[in-house]
């Protein structure tokens, strides 16, 4: 995909996962901007429904089709596409029975609930085939139409399963087209173009969610990619300093003095309050620091490439976005 030297050279489909609240959808759009860049073309894909994509660059929500959202650096394009599973059932029932009015029709009467309610998995399987395809597809001249594409996929707890459906499917259709559609599904899935990404914070919950699921990946033989820690907050203070707060060796007296000294205090008692709050301040950034190194060890035993993303004082607006996007570039990850 690019000269430069990159961890995930070869790869063409990115599954972004995350426990709730880690930033999954943020960070997935930031991959792609850094994937894009320098005039590469890529589709960012949603297929939870829940109009994420449109709300982190601030568009209108998203129809089913893919449609440009964004400029990278250097030229490159992100397009974006909310996947519908009712609409890819239709193109499914095109695509191999030719039946798209007909479809159209058995859809007001439930096709969907109907076909998911036969073969369980089979919503899913349309979700992430319409994702292969996108990665699969070629222009005329035989070009790939997507230098990469990006899924914003189902929480940690729900990845396996969701990427490992296509196998249940095919055994249940032993024969026919939905077992040709599941077999070329799992064949992009599975393959060494794919990449499954977890994304956490440096919290207990998290960590041990992205462990778990990395080791559930590995068990179903799905391709484990890296590990983006999001919000990612700077030490602040010398590591004496921060080992002091930790054994309680802080001082609150000296600070007060120097406080003093350093004219940021109008007295004794201003200064003694100013400093017992700072000093508070200090242990909790300590103790908070002391938490992130020990999950930092913990992810360390996954021996995955991770890459570290700075909390964005502002949030995750558009000019965050790059910011991330630079950072991830900055490591190698795109």
């Amino acid at each position: 995909m690019s000269a430069r030297d990159i961890d995930w050279d070869g790869v063409r489909l990115h599954v972004l996962t995350g426990k709730g609240g880690t930033g999954k959808t943020t960070v997935a759009a930031a991959l792609a901007l850094a994937l894009a860049a320098g005039g590469r073309k890529v589709l960012l894909v949603e297929v939870e429904g829940r109009q994420g994509i449109a709300q982190v660059f601030g568009i209108p929500p998203l129809p089913y089709e893919e449609r440009r959202i964004a400029v990278a650096p250097g030229g490159g394009d992100v397009y974006a596409l909310a996947i519908d599973p009712e609409e890819a059932m239709l193109e499914y029932v095109e695509m191999f029975y030719g039946m798209r009015r007909a479809g159209k029709a058995l859809n007001k009467i439930g096709l969907v609930d109907f076909a998911t309610t036969i073969a369980p998995g089979l919503r899913d399987v349309l979700v992430t085939g319409k994702t292969s395809e996108a990665v699969r597809r070629r222009d005329k001249s035989g070009k790939r139409v997507y230098d990469a594409v990006v899924m914003d996929a189902p929480p940690t707890g729900r990845i396996t399963r969701f990427l490992n459906v296509t196998s249940e499917v095919a055994g249940l259709a032993r024969i026919g087209p939905i077992k040709n559609h599941a077999d070329l599904v799992r064949g992009v899935v599975a393959s060494p173009e794919t990449a499954v990404h977890f994304v956490t914070l440096l919290e207990e919950m998290p960590v041990q969610e992205t462990l778990d699921g990395i080791q559930s990946l590995h068990a179903a033989k799905l391709p484990v990619g890296g590990v983006f820690i999001n919000m990612v907050r700077p030490e602040l203070l010398p590591k004496t300093a921060l080992d002091a707060a930790m054994k309680n060796d802080f001082d609150p007296g000296e600070l007060a003095l120097g406080l003093k000294a350093a004219g940021l205090a109008d007295g004794p008692a201003d200064a003694s309050a100013f400093a017992e709050a700072l000093a508070a301040e200090i242990t909790e950034h300590a103790r908070r620091t002391s938490l992130e190194r020990r999950e930092r060890r913990s992810l360390a035993k996954a021996k995955t490439p991770r890459y570290e993303l700075p909390l964005l004082p502002d949030g995750a607006d558009p000019a965050g976005l790059h910011e991330l996007a630079q950072a991830i570039r900055a490591q190698g990850a795109a």
